[in-house]
C-alpha cells in the first residue's frame, strides 16, 4: 500500500531494507561481546566449554549409553549382576523401575497407591489454577476448601467403601506437596500479619509480640523446632491427649516459614513511598483498607523475586522431617535403595530425586518470572 502510494505521487519506490550485518547483532555477536572479547576473556570462556562439554559427555555416557534400563526376574528376586557389572561405567535405571512406587508413596498399601497418585495430580491441578490469574477471584478459596476435603478423604480413607489408612502410613511426594502446601499456604497470611504488626506504631505491645516471634524463629535452625515438635511438645500435653507428628511437624513449619516470609514482606513495605498512604489517608480509606487495597498489592509486587525464592528454599526444606521420622520424598528414596538389592545405587536414586525437585522448583520460578514481567508491564502502562 505504501509502495503504491509513492508511485503514484511520482517518487521512486524506497530500496528493500537490508538485515544488519551478523557481526554487529545476533548470536555471534553477543558472543564476541560477552565470551570473545579480550584474550583473558577467550581463555576462561574456552577452558569452561571444554570442562562443560567434558562433564555433559560424561553424564550422558553413564546415564544413556552404557546404562542398565532392565534386570531379569530370578526366583530370590531380580538379578541385579548386569547392574553390579555396570558401577563405575554406566547407570542402572533398573532400580528406580523397581523402587518408584516405595519412592513416591512410601509404606502406602501397594493395592491402594492409586490414591495418593490422584492426590499428587490433584496438587498440580490446584497449582496450575492458582497460577492463572482468572480464577483470581472469591471461588478460589472455595475450590481449595473442596480440593483439600477431596485429598484428605483419599488419604485416610474410612468413607465411601475406601479402605482407612493411618498417617503412619503416609509416605513420598504425597507427604512432601502436604508439607509445602499447607506450610506456604498458611504461613503467608500469618506473615501480612507479623509484618504489619512489626511496623504498628499504635500497638507497641503487639510490636513487641511480632519482633520477638521473628527474631526468636529465625534465631533457631529448622531442625530445632521440628525436635521440640516432635520430642518436647508432647512433653506438655495432658495424659492421655496425642497429636500426630505430621501435625506437628507441620505447625513448626508454618512457623519457620511465617518468620523469614514477615521479613520479606516488611521489605516491601518499607520500600513502598509513603505518599502512597497519604493519598489513601486523604481519601478518608480505613485503615484495612488501606493496607489490603493500596500498600499491600504494591509491596508485594515490589518483593515477588524473594517471596518465590523462600518460598523454593522452604519446599526443599521440607526434606529435613526425615530427622523425625517422617517419610517425606527424600526419606522415602533413601529408604528404598536400603534393600539388600539394590544397595549400591544410590546415585541414580538421587539424581531421580533431584530431577523432581528441579520440576517444582523450576516451575515456581519460572511462573514467578511471568508474574513480574505481566505486573511490570500493567504497571507501566
Amino acid at each position: 500500500m505504501a509502495e503504491a502510494n509513492i508511485a503514484a505521487a511520482g517518487a521512486a519506490p524506497l530500496p528493500a531494507r537490508e538485515r544488519p550485518p551478523a557481526n554487529i547483532v545476533g548470536p555471534v555477536a553477543w558472543a564476541r561481546t560477552n565470551l570473545f572479547s579480550t584474550w583473558w576473556s577467550t581463555a576462561i570462556t574456552l577452558v569452561l566449554l571444554y570442562l562443560i562439554l567434558r562433564a555433559g559427555w560424561g553424564f550422558i555416557s553413564w546415564g544413556l549409553i552404557h546404562a542398565v534400563w532392565t534386570v531379569p526376574q530370578g526366583a530370590n528376586g531380580p538379578d541385579t549382576s548386569s547392574c553390579r557389572a555396570a558401577i563405575g561405567i554406566g547407570a542402572c535405571w533398573a532400580a528406580i523401575g523397581e523402587k518408584y512406587r516405595f519412592m513416591l508413596f512410601g509404606f502406602y498399601p501397594f493395592s491402594q497407591q492409586w490414591r495418593p497418585a490422584i492426590v499428587v495430580l490433584l496438587f498440580v491441578g490446584l497449582f496450575l489454577i492458582s497460577a492463572n490469574r482468572r480464577f483470581w477471584r472469591k471461588e478460589l478459596a472455595l475450590i481449595w476448601i473442596v480440593t483439600m476435603i477431596v485429598i484428605g478423604v483419599l488419604m485416610w480413607g474410612g468413607i465411601l467403601g475406601l479402605p482407612h489408612v493411618a498417617q503412619d502410613q503416609w509416605g513420598g511426594l504425597p507427604i512432601t506437596l502436604i508439607l509445602a502446601t499447607f506450610g506456604l499456604a498458611l504461613a503467608f497470611p500469618l506473615s501480612v500479619f507479623v509484618a504489619l504488626g512489626r511496623r504498628s506504631t499504635k500497638l507497641p505491645a503487639v510490636k513487641m509480640l511480632c519482633v520477638a516471634y521473628v527474631e526468636l524463629i529465625r534465631g533457631v535452625p529448622l531442625i530445632s523446632l521440628l525436635f521440640m515438635a516432635s520430642v518436647m511438645f508432647p512433653l506438655f500435653l495432658p495424659e492421655g491427649m496425642d497429636i500426630d507428628k505430621l501435625l506437628r511437624a507441620q505447625v513448626a513449619i508454618i512457623l519457620f516459614a511465617g518468620a523469614y516470609l514477615a521479613e520479606v514482606v516488611r521489605a516491601g513495605l518499607q520500600a513502598l513511598p509513603k505518599g502512597q498512604g497519604e493519598a489513601a489517608d486523604a481519601l478518608g480509606l480505613s485503615y484495612w483498607k488501606k493496607t489490603f487495597l493500596i500498600i499491600l498489592p504494591q509491596a508485594l509486587r515490589l518483593v515477588i523475586p524473594p517471596l518465590v525464592n523462600t518460598f523454593i528454599g522452604f519446599f526443599k526444606d521440607t526434606s529435613l522431617v526425615l530427622i523425625i521420622g517422617i517419610f517425606d520424598l527424600l526419606k522415602s528414596g533413601i529408604t528404598a535403595i536400603a534393600d539388600p538389592n539394590w544397595q549400591g545405587f544410590g546415585n541414580e536414586m538421587y539424581v531421580t530425586l533431584a530431577i523432581i525437585y528441579f520440576v517444582f522448583c523450576f516451575a515456581m520460578s519460572k511462573y514467578s518470572r511471568g508474574l513480574e514481567r505481566e505486573l511490570d508491564r500493567a504497571r507501566r502502562r
